[in-house]
């Protein structure tokens, strides 16, 4: 790749704007495009109220809330380091079928965790608990 190339790299927890990790995206370059939301075949869980992870499912499947970043390729795996372990890059459906890189979660990670898929989103479900 060459040191100019973008990818457009979807976040749906810590890593978006005003949020822990999202000096991980400015620190290397990266820029806000968008905010928008997956195609309806996702669950989140929250991992011990830290951060989100988003797995692909075959069903019972929501639209969930993220944005799409523009990261400089070279800094991709800068970004991918200093994620929380379990997460991972994948590719992500986004509504229309369009597809790009994304944040996802591995399975076990979500193995007795609480499932916020309800919310459609970290803010919601971040906003939700505040409200309580």
């Amino acid at each position: 790749m060459g040191n100019g190339e973008r990818v457009d790299l979807a976040v749906n927890g810590t890593l978006m704007r005003g949020l822990e990790l999202n000096g991980n995206l400015l620190g290397v370059g990266a820029e806000f495009v968008q905010e928008t939301v997956t195609a309806p075949i996702y669950r989140l869980w929250s991992i011990q109220d830290v951060h989100p992870a988003m797995i692909r499912v075959a069903e019972g499947g929501a639209a969930i809330a993220l944005e799409i970043w523009s990261v400089p390729a070279a800094g991709l795996s800068s970004i991918l380091l200093q994620e929380p372990p379990g997460l991972c890059i994948g590719k992500v459906e986004l509504a229309g079928a369009k597809q790009t890189l994304g944040v996802l979660g591995e399975p076990m990670l979500c193995e007795g965790q609480q499932e916020i898929t309800q919310y459609g989103g970290w803010r919601a479900y971040i906003a939700a608990k505040l409200a309580a």
